[in-house]
């Protein structure tokens, strides 16, 4: 425990910790021990400074940091990050919330929004919130530890985690991250278009009129199963980007809709462009739009958009059965080697 406050006491002159700009790392830990001395280190460091400091984690990992930080944690604000984020574009709002309750001063956050267990449409989404957060809090005194289990999360995501973060920490210091594609880069994985929809999927051609829209919706999610409020739910967010194609896409759009034995998925295509990279991510205002996306984030389990010149996807992906919690990880008796490139030069890092 001496060990880890120690170690973390000079975070705020070299992390960013104090009141600069965004400050963005992640941490790739090799072990369960590595990853409670990093984020309990770096939890005490802020706490030090004075910083309100919100850690937002599975909740298997709760109880060892709580245990870990010992009187400190009674200090943090606490968050499931299975339930915060257990759709990812709704992270970004989560902290600009904690940002906005303790303005003006610089706040310490830990987020751990990817774990072993999510999909793989669920990790990309994941990255592309990691990446979207270079741009939404760029001038913004925050200061962000995210933790990826490198024992157990694919080597794809790792290497786009790297590209995500200007910033790697392990082992006492944050070091630039060489892969890092700057505060308006996304790793190319989430900039692809989505698979189409099986070939068993219903389809819906809509112009004028939306009840048909809804109907649809509403028939499959009973179908399926969904409770009354979720099938609400869905019914309104596919109802919501369906008026927005009829608002700016002349040509209309076509639902798609089609289930697995895990969930229900709706897609919206149409021929509209959502230039706004941070649109349905930031808190509406009345009278500047953007109401229907940000429900759409709020009340979807997953929602991925992919949007250009040539028109917008939306996939909203509502789960049958209830979400069951992140597995812990299991002992393991070495930590894997690091993948990927060696950490910058150490003249270029920072000391915890």
């Amino acid at each position: 425990m001496d060990g880890d406050h120690q170690a973390a006491g000079t975070v705020s002159a070299g992390a960013g910790g104090g009141g600069g700009g965004f400050c963005h790392a992640a941490l790739l830990a090799g072990s369960q021990e590595q990853y409670l001395a990093e984020v309990a280190g770096f939890v005490r460091a802020a706490l030090d400074r004075g910083e309100p400091v919100l850690v937002a984690v599975p909740a298997f990992r709760a109880g060892p940091l709580r245990q870990r930080l010992g009187a400190g944690a009674g200090q943090v604000t606490w968050a499931d990050m299975d339930q915060v984020g257990r759709n990812p574009a709704r992270i970004i709002p989560a902290l600009t919330a904690f940002i906005g309750d303790h303005a003006p001063a610089p706040v310490s956050c830990v987020g751990e929004c990817a774990w072993p267990g999510r999909t793989e449409p669920e990790l990309t989404e994941v990255i592309k919130q990691e990446a979207l957060a270079n741009l939404a809090f760029r001038a913004m005194p925050v200061t962000a530890l995210c933790p990826f289990d490198q024992t157990r999360l694919p080597p794809g995501v790792l290497a786009m985690a790297r590209q995500a973060h200007p910033l790697l920490a392990g082992h006492g210091t944050w070091c630039p991250s060489p892969a890092y594609l700057g505060p308006d880069g996304m790793p190319q994985p989430c900039l692809q278009p989505l698979p189409d929809p099986p070939a068993g999927a219903e389809a819906l051609h809509y112009q004028q009129d939306m009840a048909p829209v809804r109907a649809l919706t509403r028939r499959r999610a009973d179908r399926c199963g969904l409770s009354e409020d979720r099938a609400g739910n869905l019914t309104l967010a596919v109802s919501e980007l369906a008026a927005n194609t009829l608002r700016h896409s002349p040509d209309g759009g076509t639902l798609h809709i089609w289930h697995t034995p895990a969930e229900l998925v709706c897609q919206i295509t149409d021929q509209g462009w959502i230039e706004d990279p941070l649109a349905g991510r930031r808190p509406p205002v009345s009278d500047q739009g953007g109401q229907g996306l940000w429900l759409v984030n709020e009340v979807c389990d997953l929602v991925q958009r992919r949007t250009g010149p040539s028109g917008t996807t939306i996939r909203l992906h509502m789960r049958l059965d209830p979400p069951q919690p992140p597995a812990p990880p299991q002992p393991v008796t070495a930590p894997r080697a690091a993948a990927g490139p060696p950490p910058a030069d150490a003249s270029t890092c920072h000391r915890l």
